[in-house]
């Protein structure tokens, strides 16, 4: 089952679930978080707690609603502040040589290592354990907040100090905290971590600076086990050509991390099991134009599909609002 949150023709808000080129609302539902807080008070699954509710009769138009920029990420919160967007980084097999072109990956020199190459043996080494043990800790970095998400369709906002703006496609967790202080994962969707490339090339240690960007997922949540292997293709449209296009591989056959590992470095931190709160976690990815010399510009537009996830995920390269001028902190 794959469901989205959307906003009807009268701008109301609703939950639906996807049935190929139609949706269907879920009755009484207006926010998936409040379904899944539901569902857990209820003792029950997501299906089982829409199944409880039931559908309306009525059905609309799924493209319509995409093209009319009507679809909402499939989970949210009411104040964004309570939405935590995080990530981790070489996840996936390959993605070490990836990073190579940017950091200097030399692993035939154990002595020579970066500290992305170490990191990636370690995940390698120890990033799968037994279910129910703790493996290695892999590369950890925060995004933002629900400020920071712009929904499908819509554009990124590029500050005008980036130096870069770069797609990521990426599977993303999608999570609720009870009211038990446990996360409950939602399902997954299609992500496209969006960041600042140029800048992480200069030193790793800008990392942290190059994630502060928007972000998108969606257009829809896949409830139910995630396949282990996943093909996708990632592609930028520059007017009406295709500026670059690549497939991509995910799913943990294509992993040096198990997700219950990667769940567990995440949520182990007390800060964030704070009841009611949203967590939307990306998985990383090993696939970048970047890494082909692609640098965008205004106006080109980013599409990531994933067979098993529908709809494809679509945003274009937009311009933020001036930032602030250095001296604009005023003291009191």
């Amino acid at each position: 089952m794959r469901l989205i949150q959307f906003e009807t023709q009268t701008s109301q808000r609703r939950v639906a679930v996807v049935d190929g080129d139609l949706i269907q609302a879920v009755r009484n539902t207006v926010h998936m978080r409040d379904l899944a807080l539901a569902a857990i008070s209820n003792r029950r699954s997501l299906k089982a707690e829409i199944q409880g509710r039931g559908l309306d009769q009525s059905t609309e138009s799924y493209q319509l609603a995409l093209d009319q920029g009507r679809v909402l990420p499939p989970l949210d919160h009411v104040d964004p502040a309570h939405c935590l967007i995080s990530g981790t980084g070489l996840t996936h097999l390959g993605s070490a040589s990836t990073r190579d072109k940017m950091h200097q990956y030399k692993a035939d020199n154990a002595a020579a290592l970066t500290d992305t190459a170490q990191m990636f043996q370690w995940g390698i080494e120890g990033g799968r354990p037994h279910r129910g043990t703790v493996g290695a800790q892999p590369e950890w970095f925060y995004k933002g907040d629900g400020f920071s998400v712009v929904r499908p369709g819509q554009a990124f906002q590029s500050p005008s100090f980036a130096e870069d703006a770069g797609e990521e496609p990426e599977l993303v967790g999608l999570y609720v905290i009870g009211n038990d202080g446990l996360p409950y994962r939602l399902g997954f969707a299609i992500g496209n971590e969006f960041s600042d490339h140029v800048m992480e090339r200069r030193n790793y240690l800008y990392l942290a600076h190059s994630k502060l960007r928007n972000c998108s997922y969606g257009p829809e949540l896949r409830m139910g086990d995630l396949p282990s292997h996943l093909e996708g293709v990632s592609r930028i449209r520059r007017g009406d050509s295709v500026l670059w296009e690549k497939p991509f591989l995910s799913g943990e056959n294509n992993m040096c991390h198990s997700l219950e590992n990667l769940e567990y470095h995440h949520f182990k931190y007390r800060q964030f099991l704070r009841p009611g709160d949203v967590h939307i976690h990306f998985f990383g990815t090993a696939t970048l134009s970047f890494a082909d010399q692609i640098k965008t510009v205004e106006g080109d537009v980013f599409e990531i599909s994933l067979e098993a996830f529908g709809a494809p995920l679509r945003n274009s390269v937009g311009q933020a609002p001036a930032p602030l001028k250095p001296g604009a902190v005023k003291p009191l």
